[in-house]
């Protein structure tokens, strides 16, 4: 969840009448969670956000399974995806099971003729490069490199970018994406020993209402169905809104590194959580600092998790020959580890630089027909010595 908070202009009271200047009625909106039974929204607009004039024929975007069964560690080169115009054409689906979707997206043309709405997933944009501006019906998202954008499912969107030189990284997720619970007072409020605070969030500024009336396109996607629904009003028309349920901004840059004496476990780097996976940031830090500490990780089962880690920026001591962008998939059955050489060349190590992002997944994952054309193939070869 994210903290309470408004923006632009609201009634006393929820549910009566907030009348505008000439008289008439705001239309509200309850945008809500899990049913009426978790966390929402109250938007007010112009008009009501129900008129829709017309309908386009559904494309069916449901990722293309390669493998539906695997047992080997996997390395995708990510900057190999194509740069294509279009954001939604963009976007490749590499990794993906019932619970999210692992994509990734180099788009060089800002939204301008459409909307978007994912109605069955939040979604989790890490920007790697690029900047710019989400317009949102809850207002104005402005991002740069480093940022997670976090946009809850059924969020109205469009993504005017700085320059044509952007890419994404993005999670699909079909369970809310919240802060880890650990981090929680029984209040709500993120605690002490959280590694950011509800300082570092970035929620949405500068709400322009847009009281226009015509042909707006939303493409909306539903159970890997885009469908194309014009309505006869601006969807950003909201003129005031509060809840606790909306965008946001969190840059990996605020995310504040927990060290210890000794290597410490990966749940340290966790940042958002679903019931079905757990996402994590690797931030440049202080290595462990006891006398005989050795800072490489050390060799582990995943015994109930597939690992995924987005290769951002800097040096990976426990690697070899990564590259940004890249994609490792470490899956669940089987140990991995540093790399051979890795270890040794660790002790005395004061610090890293490195910079990555690792969604951690309960299920299996599953590779897509995209993914087999950007893979390295040699990678599940790359421990032998």
């Amino acid at each position: 969840m994210a903290h309470y908070y408004t923006l632009g202009s609201i009634p006393h009271k929820r549910h009566t009448q907030f009348r505008k200047p000439d008289g008439g009625l705001y239309s509200e909106q309850l945008f809500s969670t899990e049913g009426f039974s978790d966390d929402y929204a109250l938007l007010y607009h112009c008009h009501p956000p129900t008129m829709i004039i017309k309908t386009e024929a559904q494309v069916d975007v449901s990722p293309q399974i390669a493998e539906e069964k695997m047992l080997k560690h996997r390395s995708l080169e990510g900057f190999k995806v194509k740069p294509v115009k279009d954001y939604l054409q963009s976007r490749v689906p590499v990794l993906v099971n019932s619970d999210c979707h692992i994509v990734l997206a180099a788009p060089q043309e800002s939204m301008t003729d459409y909307f978007y709405k994912n109605t069955d997933a939040d979604e989790m944009i890490f920007v790697h490069e690029g900047s710019g501006i989400v317009h949102t019906q809850y207002g104005q998202l402005p991002f740069s490199y480093g940022d997670y954008i976090i946009l809850p499912r059924g969020t109205i969107y469009q993504i005017h970018f700085n320059t044509p030189d952007n890419r994404l990284f993005i999670v699909e997720s079909f369970s809310p994406l919240r802060y880890p619970k650990r981090y929680m007072s029984k209040y709500g409020q993120l605690m002490e020993h959280s590694p950011y605070c509800e300082r570092d969030i970035r929620p949405p500024q500068d709400l322009q209402t847009i009281d226009q009336k015509g042909d707006f396109l939303i493409k909306a996607k539903k159970k890997g169905m885009l469908y194309g629904l014009h309505y006869g009003t601006h969807p950003f028309d909201v003129i005031g809104w509060d809840g606790c349920c909306y965008p946001y901004i969190f840059s990996i840059h605020d995310f504040e590194p927990i060290t210890g004496r000794v290597h410490m476990p990966p749940p340290i780097h966790q940042t958002f959580e679903t019931s079905t996976f757990v996402v994590c940031s690797f931030v440049p830090r202080l290595y462990d600092y006891h006398p005989d500490a050795i800072p490489a990780p050390y060799n582990h089962s995943n015994i109930d998790s597939d690992e995924v880690l987005y290769y951002v920026e800097g040096e990976f001591m426990s690697r070899k020959h990564v590259t940004k962008g890249m994609i490792t998939l470490h899956p669940a059955g089987i140990p991995h580890g540093p790399h051979p050489g890795a270890v040794e060349k660790s002790i005395g190590a004061k610090e890293t630089k490195e910079l990555a992002v690792m969604v951690d997944t309960f299920r299996p994952l599953m590779l897509t027909k995209q993914a087999l054309e950007i893979e390295n193939g040699d990678y599940v070869m790359s421990w032998s010595e």
